[in-house]
């Protein structure tokens, strides 16, 4: 897990900055014109940093269609909760320098209808590797024993440099509803 970790993050930040503005921009119309988001009211995605994909257009979007969007804010011993962001939201960096929502109204994972991932690598699978916390596994585990995809759906966000050939998921690793990457749809 560990070399499929270093490979898809070498591969992300080997990414030219032009090209990775453009890819985010290509992932975030993918997203916003995606069934989940249109239909969704309260849609989660994070903050980005570093050379992940740049999801602030995403924020945008949920502002001017009047749909409630919400910042994953981590805590002590793993946890996760996610707290509404506005436009005149202060933002704080946490312990590990991701930025957070100051303050706002906190929302039940389970009260989420789209929740926007961040990932590291990918596979065909809808197999997902983060930086490795675990804190959206921990807070999706009910996710894990439906036969169904209710709410919320989780859409991993990736470059499609960040794919790999097979991911060998632990039993406590939640699996992606979809991903969205800027490959050409179908490739």
């Amino acid at each position: 897990m560990n070399d499929l970790r270093a490979k898809a993050l070498r591969a992300r930040r080997e990414l030219q900055a032009d090209a990775r503005a453009r890819s985010s921009e290509i992932i975030c119309q993918r997203v916003v014109r995606s069934r989940e988001f249109r239909s969704g009211r309260a849609i989660a995605c994070y903050l980005p940093m570093g050379d992940e994909v740049d999801t602030l257009e995403i924020f945008d979007r949920s502002w001017r269609a009047n749909k409630r969007i919400f910042a994953p804010v981590l805590h002590s011993r793993g946890k996760m909760s996610f707290r509404e962001i506005r436009p005149e939201s202060t933002l704080e960096r946490n312990s590990f320098g991701v930025w957070e929502p100051s303050t706002g109204s906190t929302i039940r994972p389970r009260d989420l209808d789209m929740v926007i991932t961040p990932t590291v690598a990918f596979d065909d699978d809808n197999n997902r590797i983060g930086m490795g916390g675990g804190y959206f596994d921990r807070c999706f585990s009910f996710l894990r024993y439906r036969k169904y995809w209710l709410h919320p759906k989780l859409i991993g966000v990736a470059f499609a440099c960040q794919k790999v050939e097979k991911i060998t998921p632990n039993v406590w690793d939640i699996r992606l509803y979809s991903i969205i990457t800027d490959a050409n749809p179908g490739n």
